[in-house]
C-alpha cells in the first residue's frame, strides 16, 4: 500500500508597491522587506498618479504610499484605490506622528498609518496587519491624531445606540475604542473575551458602513459619540 503523500505548499509572497517621491526612502523600504520570502516589492512609484497606474497593472496586495507627494498627493491616490481596486491596502507613510493628511487618508481609505522613523520590525509588522484586513494605527496615536484633526459638530450627535440600530454593547464597543482603547483593553472594561469583542466590531462596522477601525474613530469624534478636546 503506497503512501499518499501531500505537498505543502508555502503560502504567496505579500505583492508589495512602494510610492514615495524621495528614491532613497523608496529603496530603503525596499531593502527592508525585499530580503524576506513572505514579500514581493513590485515596484516603485514617485508620485502619487504613478501609484495608481502601476498598481492597477502590477496588482499589489499592499501599497506603502508618502501622503505628501507631487502630481497626486498619496490622500487623492488612497481615495482612487479605495475606488478603483478595493482588494488592495493602503498603509500610509508620514514624516510628522500628528499630520492632518494622515487623518485624511484614513478617511480616504487607507487602512493604516507610519511615521518614516519606524524601525524595520515594525514596517515588516504594519505590511503583515494591513495584508490580513485589520487597521495597523496604534489605538492611542490614531485616537490622538484625529482629536487634534477631525472636527467636532457643531450640534451633539444622535445618542450612540440610535446610530443606525446599534446595540447597547456595539455602542459601548464603540466609545471605548474612540478613547484609544485596543481590543484587549476593551475586553477588559466591559469583562468579555477578545472573540466578543470581535465579534461586536464586526456588527460595528457594518452598521457604520465604514471598512476598519481608523474609519470608526473618525465617525465617533465626527458625529459628536466623543468629545473632541482640543488643548489649552
Amino acid at each position: 500500500m503506497n503512501a499518499t503523500t501531500h505537498e505543502v505548499r508555502e503560502p504567496k509572497p505579500i505583492r508589495v508597491l512602494i510610492a514615495d517621491d524621495q528614491p532613497l526612502v523608496r529603496r530603503g523600504l525596499a531593502l527592508i522587506l525585499a530580503p524576506d520570502p513572505a514579500f514581493e516589492v513590485v515596484g516603485e512609484a514617485g508620485d502619487g498618479e504613478e501609484a495608481v497606474s502601476l498598481a492597477h497593472r502590477l496588482r499589489p496586495d499592499v501599497v506603502v504610499m508618502d501622503i505628501r507627494m507631487p502630481v497626486l498627493d498619496g490622500v487623492a491616490a488612497t481615495g482612487r484605490l479605495a475606488r478603483e481596486l478595493p482588494g488592495c491596502r493602503v498603509l500610509a507613510l508620514s514624516t510628522f506622528d500628528l499630520d492632518e493628511y494622515v487623518v485624511a487618508a484614513l478617511r480616504a481609505g487607507a487602512c493604516g498609518f507610519l511615521p518614516k522613523d519606524i524601525s524595520p520590525e515594525e514596517l515588516v509588522a504594519a505590511v503583515r496587519v494591513v495584508h490580513t484586513g485589520e487597521a495597523a494605527v496604534a489605538p492611542r496615536l490614531l485616537t490622538r491624531l484625529i482629536s487634534t484633526y477631525v472636527r467636532a459638530p457643531e450640534r451633539p450627535g444622535p445618542p450612540v445606540a440610535q446610530v443606525d440600530g446599534l446595540t447597547p454593547r456595539e455602542a459601548e464597543v464603540w466609545r471605548l475604542m474612540a478613547t484609544g482603547l485596543d481590543n484587549a483593553e476593551i475586553a477588559d472594561a466591559m469583562g468579555v473575551s477578545a472573540s466578543t469583542v470581535k465579534n461586536h466590531i464586526t456588527g460595528l462596522f457594518g452598521k457604520l458602513r465604514v471598512r476598519d477601525r481608523a474609519q470608526a474613530v473618525i465617525v465617533a469624534y465626527e458625529t459628536g459619540v466623543v468629545e473632541v478636546r482640543r488643548p489649552g
